[in-house]
Order: C-alpha cells, then sequence, then structure tokens
C-alpha cells in the first residue's frame, strides 16, 4: 500500500493467502477491513483455497475464504481467488456465498477446459501466468482456446513461474509481453488486441479509471472497422450493446455520430489493413449516404470494403439499395440470426415487426445476384436450427458462417 501511494501505476490487493488461514482473526479482519477502504487498494486477495500443500486445516481454509468473500461484498471490491486442488470446494462456495455479488477473479489458472468452461459459465474472469509457455503446458494451452478474451488476465505471480524463455530467472512485470505472444497465437488475435483488450479488462474489473475514449476508426486483427453509428432496427437479447460498450477492448459508445471528414481522418491510409468493415455498434444501413461516400473514397485507394449488416436496408431507407453497393462493397455479412420468421421475431425483436425476416433473406439473395459476395451469420443460441440456417444461406448463393455466443469481433 505503501509503494501503491507512491507510484501511479501501482494499485494494492489486501487478503490472508489459504496458506496462513489460521491467522484470520477478527482483529486480523477488522485491521484489513480498514485497509481495504484505502483507494489505491483496488480488490480482495489472494484469498482461497489450497489443498495441495493443506499448510492451514480445511476448515479453517474454508472459514477465512466465507470471511473474505463477505468482506469484498460489503465493501464493494472484487475478489482474486487461489484455488490450488480444491475446485469442488472452490467454485460451491463461491456459489453459495457470492450470489449477485462482486466481480471474481481466478488466479494462477492452471486447469482443464471443463474447469475453465465451468469459470467462464459463472461469470469469473480467469488469469493465466507465464506456465502457459512452459514447454509441457501443452493440455493447457490447448484448453486455453476456448478462453473468452473479453474474460481475460495476465499476470507474472512473481517472483515465481517465469516464462520459458526466462526459467530460472525471477520473474517481473516486464515479462507480461511473453504472455502477449503466447496469447496471440491461441486466440487469433494480433498482439496489440491482446494489450488493448487485457488493460480494458484491468481498468474495468479493478476501477482503475483509465481514459478509453470512444473510437470511430478501431484495429481487430489486420483489419480496420468503422463505427459510424450507434442506431439499430434490432433489439437482440444477446447483443452487447445490452451488455457493454466494449468490443476487444475498444470503447465503440459515440459521442456524436461522425461525417464523412471525421471517418475518413479516423481510417488514415486505409491499404494498410486486409478490409475496411462497417460494422460498429450499431446498423450502418442507416447511414447510407456516408457509407457509400466513404466506400467510394477506399475504393478509390485500392482497398477492400465489408458491410457488416442486420439485413434491413430496404425497410431502413424505402427503397433497394443493393444495386447501389455495386462497385462500392465487396462482401457483405449478414445476421440471418434464425431459420424461420417466428425464432428471428422472438429473439432480434426487430422493429419493422414480422416482415423483417423476409427482407433479411431478399436481401442476402439480392447481393449475391448482384455479385456481391454474400455471407450469412448466425449465432449457436440454444433452440437455433444452426444447419437449417447454413442451408437457407447456400440456398440463397451466399456462404455461412456460424458465430459463438459471447464472442464479438
Amino acid at each position: 500500500m505503501e509503494l501503491a501511494s507512491q507510484y501511479d501505476m501501482v494499485y494494492a490487493s489486501v487478503g490472508v493467502h489459504p496458506h496462513d488461514a489460521a491467522t484470520v482473526t477478527d482483529e486480523a479482519m477488522s485491521e484489513l477491513k480498514a485497509l481495504a477502504k484505502e483507494n489505491k487498494v483496488v480488490a480482495i486477495g489472494e484469498v482461497g483455497l489450497d489443498y495441495y500443500r493443506n499448510l492451514s486445516p480445511r476448515e479453517e481454509q474454508i472459514t477465512a475464504f466465507k470471511k473474505f468473500i463477505h468482506l469484498a461484498r460489503d465493501i464493494n471490491k472484487p475478489l482474486i481467488v487461489h484455488s490450488r486442488d480444491a475446485r469442488d470446494d472452490a467454485l460451491d462456495i463461491l456459489r453459495r456465498e457470492n450470489k449477485n455479488g462482486v466481480k471474481v477473479a481466478m488466479h494462477c489458472f492452471a486447469g482443464t477446459e471443463d474447469l475453465l468452461k465451468e469459470c467462464l459459465d459463472m461469470g469469473l474472469y480467469v488469469s493465466f501466468t507465464g506456465s502457459l509457455t512452459f514447454k509441457n503446458a501443452g493440455d493447457l494451452r490447448e484448453a486455453a482456446k476456448v478462453m473468452r478474451p473479453e474474460r481475460l488476465f495476465l499476470e507474472t505471480d512473481a517472483p515465481f513461474l517465469a516464462p520459458q524463455e526466462l526459467r530460472g530467472k525471477r520473474n517481473e512485470p516486464a515479462y507480461l509481453t511473453y504472455l502477449v505472444d503466447e496469447w496471440s497465437k491461441i486466440l487469433g488475435l494480433s498482439k496489440e488486441d491482446i494489450a488493448r483488450i487485457t488493460t480494458h479488462n484491468a481498468n474495468s474489473f479493478f476501477g482503475l479509471e483509465l481514459g478509453e475514449k470512444s473510437k470511430i476508426a478501431y484495429e481487430i486483427r489486420d483489419s480496420l472497422y468503422l463505427n459510424i453509428t450507434n442506431r439499430c432496427t434490432n433489439k437482440c437479447d444477446f447483443c452487447v450493446r445490452t451488455q457493454t460498450a466494449f468490443v476487444k477492448g475498444h470503447n465503440l459508445r459515440l459521442e456524436k455520430e461522425p461525417s464523412v471528414d471525421e471517418i475518413l481522418k479516423a481510417v488514415g491510409d486505409p491499404r494498410k489493413y486486409k478490409e475496411i468493415v462497417f460494422c460498429g455498434y450499431g446498423e450502418p444501413t442507416a447511414r447510407l449516404d456516408i457509407v457509400k461516400a466513404v466506400a467510394k473514397w477506399v475504393k478509390g485507394h485500392g482497398s477492400r470494403v465489408r458491410l457488416v449488416t442486420n439485413g434491413h436496408a430496404v425497410l431502413i431507407n424505402g427503397r433497394s439499395i443493393v444495386k447501389e453497393l455495386v462497385g462500392l462493397v465487396d462482401r457483405v455479412s449478414v445476421s440471418l440470426n434464425a431459420e424461420n420468421e417466428t425464432q428471428y421475431n422472438k429473439i432480434c425483436k426487430p422493429e419493422f415487426g414480422p416482415k423483417a425476416y423476409s427482407h433479411v433473406i431478399d436481401f442476402i439473395r439480392d447481393c449475391a445476384a448482384n455479385g456481391i459476395e454474400a455471407e450469412a451469420t448466425c449465432l449457436d443460441l440454444p433452440g437455433i436450427d444452426v444447419k437449417k440456417c447454413e442451408s437457407i444461406a447456400k440456398g440463397l448463393g451466399a456462404k455461412f458462417r456460424s458465430r459463438s455466443f459471447g464472442v464479438v469481433g
């Protein structure tokens, strides 16, 4: 805490490791509660259960763990959990004691794919150390492929667990770059993506109040995405808009809709990217004239253009627009989302009512018929017949891509 008060970039957490659970007396808890209320203390932890070494009796570990969960809840600060060889007890206690409670991060994850999925399904954040880079960590790297970037933390566990290339040396924060490299390979994202996403996760989780300005143009992998409106004609149950303004660490909540000049300035040189994609926090065809003007400029620089849309363009603009996109848009990705009108209306709640689904179908068909590469997408949601959606897409002359729930960008 003294270091945290001296340096802007340093923050503290307070707690007692399960090895020392016997020291968690009422007096100690009173002192820790006072410390935890300090501004630069951003979490309670690491606390939890360690059945590997069993340096404290399990009953005392469990009692102390519950006390810290209650403390975190009482002062509304997140919890950093240590769990080693204690999977069932740790998760069961969190379910019982932290109902509708504070955010939780599982520290130093080294478990199975099933455990990782269980943690994610519970809404937990998961933190990985340099052990992910070890030569013998093939199973852990394989399990890590199901990780949702939006819940990912990187840590050192310093002075231990230095990355493979530095084994035997004292670990330190600078070595997180090796983890960034590893996660870039595992998730198929750029190093910049991993760094930005995990910085945002920490900012959100710990309440660090780092400035994260809204973006008009934002990079993911080797593409540049354009966020030109926050308006949308669907109110989908699964939409990221219902949960957060952030996609892959980018803030997409616009203060105002940008002009053509503002968009072009944000793009810079479009030739740097694989493609320029109209896909933000709303439906791009709500600003069709802007899409056409920017796309014309991008095509004039020899770059590819993709439009991600809900397929409501005809209803939004009062006319068929596909021929207007020919020569400006190389590819469209249309959110089909369901195999029939009933399911579509149920999960997407279009403002245009029952007629919306047939217009989505027609839009996909018209794009394909006019030489625009068309792709229909849907989420693997319960109750959705993904195979039927694929069949519909192919029947319309389009490609098909299934998307995973919770994975955006």
